[in-house]
């Protein structure tokens, strides 16, 4: 890569040495390069992992599923756990509080075939999640969240899995550390740390020492998550913190290629220039029409305006045009759109680590009325298990 794109904080990392990094053994699946993408409701559809998987190889998670809904056979619900022709591994992301509906979930999705490899949400941050004592919130309560992953796992039968959780909902409330011992002694391949607390949202910058903290205390393999915005980052990730690979969220948002950069230094290459306005536009134009193909257009397109925002953040465009995209309803409307734009404009350095999907601040994190007051309880909460929609 040229200099100009090398940022100053990963400018003088260097490429991996030959045997430097294993791939991660999950069960019986083996990732190489050692990377993940994350889970992210409403963005990690077939066609948006189809996209990212023409750039390189690892491990492309589903958006989350809930699993009651799953389990009554909902419509939206099974198209939403489609995977692609071809598609391999097939890796989904089950979300649910309620030990029972997540074992019949998980039944369900192993007695038909449908996955090789599963991953809990334990860790999503939302309001509209915790107030119901999911997500984030399951870890404070112990004897719940050791039901819950131990009814995914012996429902699983020969199928890995694996669970995904952050530091705790606050500096006050870790619980990471008791998680991951929880997947290790309840027969997880894996665990995945965002390294980050529920409070933090997105916001300021991981604790990368947590993950180091957490690959320390357990034996099974530990997958990073935070602030993977260029390939060099997961390079410095696993050297830091030891961490048998890298989840990566937001940076590959209208970025898709940066899985082609992961497998070039974990390859031991230095990763190509970005690709030029008119090649983005070209992906852009692509992933739109996958969208559409599987979803119908005019809600493909509904979806697809914020992804437009990430292809182009950084690109010389008119006020007018950014507008515009807003509004698009069509895969023609979205070409026809840029048809006068500047196509040789090279991709802006300054856009190489700018921050792309949820940025919002520092939260209280919202729980159910008394939901600490017996951490021992293991009874799910009330209207717990509903479906909570796009949660994160």
């Amino acid at each position: 890569m040229d200099e100009i794109y090398r940022s100053a904080i990963n400018r003088d990392v260097k490429l991996a040495q030959p045997g430097e990094f294993p791939p991660v053994r999950i069960g019986g699946i083996e990732v190489w390069p050692p990377v993940v993408l994350a889970p992210m409701a409403g963005v990690t559809n077939y066609p948006f992992r189809d996209v990212c998987r023409r750039f390189g190889a690892g491990l492309y998670v589903s958006e989350m599923i809930n699993a009651r809904p799953l389990v009554d056979g909902r419509d939206k619900t099974l198209k939403l756990a489609d995977f692609g022709p071809g598609e391999a591994p097939r890796s989904l992301q089950l979300y649910g509080t309620d030990p029972y509906y997540v074992g019949e979930a998980v039944k369900r999705l192993v007695d038909e075939g449908r996955i090789d490899h599963l991953d809990m949400n334990f860790g999503c941050p939302v309001p509209k999640v915790t107030r119901k004592g999911g997500g984030a919130a399951i870890p404070l309560k112990l004897n719940l969240f050791r039901n819950i992953v131990r009814a995914a796992v012996q429902h699983a039968q020969s199928v890995p899995v694996t669970i995904k959780f952050r530091l705790g909902i606050n500096e006050n409330h870790l619980t990471y550390l008791i998680a991951g011992r929880v997947a290790e002694d309840e027969g997880c391949a894996a665990v995945g740390l965002h390294a980050r607390t529920a409070a933090q949202l997105y916001h300021g910058h991981a604790e990368w020492d947590a993950i180091s903290e957490l690959k320390r205390a357990i034996r099974i393999p530990v997958l990073g998550n935070g602030d993977i915005w260029e390939a060099e980052d997961a390079l410095r990730m696993i050297r830091q913190t030891g961490c048998d690979g890298v989840i990566v969220g937001r940076g590959c948002l209208g970025r898709p290629w940066l899985f082609r950069d992961l497998a070039d230094v974990f390859n031991g290459r230095a990763p190509a220039n970005p690709p030029t306005f008119s090649e983005v536009l070209d992906i852009m134009f692509d992933h739109a029409q996958r969208l559409a193909d599987w979803f119908g257009e005019q809600l493909a397109m509904k979806s697809f305006r914020r992804h437009a925002s990430w292809y182009t953040k950084g690109f010389r465009m008119s006020s007018e045009l950014r507008s515009n995209l807003m509004r698009i309803k069509t895969v023609a409307g979205l070409v026809e759109l840029f048809a006068d734009v500047d196509r040789t404009q090279p991709f802006p350095p300054s856009a190489m680590r700018v921050v792309r999907g949820k940025t919002s601040g520092v939260q209280k994190v919202a729980l159910p009325h008394g939901y600490l007051d017996n951490p021992e309880d293991a009874t799910p909460w009330a209207g717990s298990d509903e479906d909570p929609g796009d949660g994160g």
